[in-house]
């Protein structure tokens, strides 16, 4: 929940809280923009769902894995 209030707020530092610093910079490049603020804050919104289902995927693996 705070994650997403982050990348609609300030949407290049969700990249630097899932590990993609090169993104998140990326990312705040076009922020600075306040055209580039809504795809900024689209994107970083698509990542954090991507790497909320990653995580999930993996869990799911090593459950499996285990059991």
């Amino acid at each position: 929940m705070v994650r997403l209030i982050i990348a609609l707020l300030l949407p290049w530092l969700t990249f630097f809280t899932i590990g993609m610093p090169i993104q998140g910079i990326i990312c705040l490049i076009l922020q600075l923009t306040l055209i580039g603020w809504i795809p900024a804050a689209i994107w970083a919104v698509y990542q954090l769902s991507q790497y909320n289902t990653d995580k999930k995927i993996a869990e799911a693996a090593r459950a499996r894995d285990q059991g």
